[in-house]
């Protein structure tokens, strides 16, 4: 096969791929390469090499395929190597696990010296990659110390000197978004908490609704009354549970008709709590759009460890909140379904639903977005 034989490729948009040439941006249309046939060089969208002109090009979805067609690699730009994207992404990922294994968190200054980026550029790159500033994920950390620490700490002082708070007044300053509930509440196994619940059926089964003064805390299918419900005070052994009076009735509707139509899930009011990687987990999850799909891989670059697919598994097999985070629309790299905390088949019924209705238009203000509503316990003040 000659080069000037080969065509574009069908799978790529032609369009998108050539404004992000122009724009020498690796992200903008999806990966791909593109090849020039006057030189027989295939390069990244970025290369800073002069743009060629765009009747010479031809696209290629990988490295590989544009080698295979007898193209050769350009040497300014390293098609075959790293991209920029996957080593800015490391570079994120690295300080989080610094920020993570710290006895002390690091400054600001230390981390952008780290990364040898200015303090201004690493801020912006930190929010994009992990979704989160790095002084609220820094937040995010050491409030999971926090919740480790209360379970075993002689008091609930010693705790939040061992998880990184400069004082006990900083913390109690914004335990209510940390924990969810009060310190000692937490310590204690939700010990004066209020939790109300319903079951009822639903075209998904027996359907376990309950919530705190705050919110939504839990979302469980099941076939059993008795097993949902144990379910739920495992979850919170010390808590008040109590079955939900007509009063309730309200919170239950919504939560029913977000089952009906998934547009509406993401304007539950939610009361969760998670460690920092599950919260980063959940707010990417959060981000596909009903009647779509994501891999495990996808949904781990978009937290920020993108070598964390298997962990990404794990922290949807822990979401107590069925639907309004919707791990379900997670899938393997080849498609296939894999596991659902609550079964394969009903999973497969969550998304033969939400494909059919994805082509409806929502009514204005019910779009979801890509943020985390700011009523989710565990994230206030990132």
């Amino acid at each position: 096969m000659v080069i000037e034989d080969i065509p574009l490729a069908d799978a790529l948009n032609e369009e998108a791929c050539w404004t992000a040439i122009l724009d020498r941006d690796d992200e903008a249309a999806g990966p791909f390469v593109f090849a020039v046939l006057t030189t027989g060089i295939y390069c990244r969208p970025s290369c800073p090499a002069r743009r060629p002109k765009r009747e010479n090009l031809r696209l290629f979805r990988t490295a590989g395929e544009a080698k295979r067609a007898g193209f050769r690699p350009c040497r300014r730009c390293a098609p075959d190597g790293v991209s920029p994207a996957d080593r800015r992404a490391e570079t994120i990922a690295t300080l989080c696990r610094r920020i993570e294994e710290a006895e002390e968190m690091p400054s600001f200054g230390d981390l952008a010296r780290d990364a040898g980026l200015s303090p201004f550029h690493l801020h912006r790159l930190f929010k994009k990659i992990t979704g989160v500033t790095p002084k609220a994920y820094m937040a995010a950390v050491k409030a999971q110390r926090m919740r480790g620490g209360l379970s075993g700490a002689q008091s609930v002082t010693e705790a939040i000197y061992e998880a990184g708070y400069a004082s006990s007044s900083r913390f109690y300053e914004h335990a209510d978004g940390i924990l969810g509930m009060k310190p000692q509440q937490y310590k204690a196994g939700g010990a004066d908490v209020r939790i109300r619940y319903a079951i009822e059926r639903c075209w998904l089964g027996m359907v376990l609704i309950a919530a705190t003064d705050r919110g939504i805390c839990s979302i469980l299918f099941g076939d059993r009354q008795d097993e949902l419900l144990a379910d739920l005070r495992a979850r919170f052994p010390a808590a008040a549970i109590e079955a939900a009076t007509a009063d309730f009735a309200g919170r239950v509707s919504e939560v029913m008709a977000a089952l009906e139509r998934p547009s509406l899930a993401g304007r539950l009011p939610l009361d969760i709590i998670g460690t920092a990687f599950q919260q980063r987990i959940w707010q990417a999850l959060r981000t596909i759009p009903h009647g779509q799909t994501a891999s495990y891989a996808e949904i781990a670059e978009r937290a920020g460890a993108p070598n964390a697919a298997r962990a990404v598994a794990g922290a949807c097999a822990a979401n107590p909140i069925a639907v309004a985070i919707p791990c379900h629309r997670v899938v393997r790299a080849d498609g296939d379904l894999a596991g659902y905390r609550w079964g394969l088949e009903r999973k497969k019924m969550l998304l033969a639903r939400e494909a059919g209705s994805a082509a409806e238009s929502e009514p204005a203000g019910e779009r979801i977005s890509g943020d985390v509503p700011p009523n989710v316990r565990g994230r206030r003040g990132q």
